[in-house]
Formats: C-alpha cells, sequence, structure tokens
C-alpha cells in the first residue's frame, strides 16, 4: 500500500515562509491530482490547493497569492509554497492524491504548521 509522506513543516513567525513536500513512500503510478489539505482543532479538513498532471490548479481564497503549489511528475511529487504566513494559517497540513478522476483520493499523516510570534 502506497503512503504519502509529508515534510516541511514547523514553526515560522508570521511574515515568514516555509516549503511543504510530498511524495510516495514506494513506487506509484503518476497520481492524477495532488494537493494540499488543512486542519484545525473542531474543524473539518479544508482545501488549501490542489493540482493535476495537466497543470490545472485550485486554490483556497485564503492562499491566494501567497501560497504556490508545484508538481514534479516525474518524480510523482508535490509541493506547496508559502509565503506572507500568517496566524490563522496555522493548522497540520495533509498532503492529498488521487489517482484517477473517478476514484477517492488519500492522504498523508499530516504536518504540523504553527505560525507564531
Amino acid at each position: 500500500q502506497v503512503q504519502l509522506v509529508e515534510s516541511g513543516g514547523g514553526l515560522v513567525q508570521p511574515g515568514g515562509s516555509l516549503r511543504l513536500s510530498c511524495a510516495p513512500s514506494g513506487r506509484a503510478s503518476l497520481f492524477y491530482a495532488m494537493g494540499w489539505y488543512r486542519q484545525t482543532p473542531g474543524k473539518q479538513r479544508e482545501l488549501v490547493a490542489t493540482m493535476t498532471t495537466g497543470g490545472s490548479t485550485t486554490y483556497a481564497d485564503s492562499a491566494k497569492g501567497r501560497f504556490t503549489i508545484s508538481r514534479d511528475n516525474a518524480k510523482n511529487t508535490v509541493a506547496l509554497e508559502m509565503n506572507s504566513l500568517k496566524l490563522e494559517d496555522t493548522a497540520v497540513y495533509y498532503c492529498y492524491a488521487k489517482a484517477l478522476p473517478i476514484t477517492t483520493g488519500f492522504w498523508g499523516q499530516g504536518t504540523q504548521v504553527t505560525v507564531s510570534s
């Protein structure tokens, strides 16, 4: 069973930057879509950004202009560059992948991002 492994979370001050990365733990066919969601205690997991193999992207309004999603299709990986981080960006960030448009996606274990002064 392929798993998604995230890295790059941590503690950063407001206005700072972080880069999250996600890769499958083993050999996997190219995922149709990969992306990032986030969750804070007591709230539902919410979309941050997704990207298909064709380059189509979707961003949450809160991420537009500050976050950039990118993929390396050759390595089947996805990254999220986060700039101008705000206190409200604090959350556990989950990598998401979907093999085909009609299949159910699956999640990584999550990585904590904390924005604090």
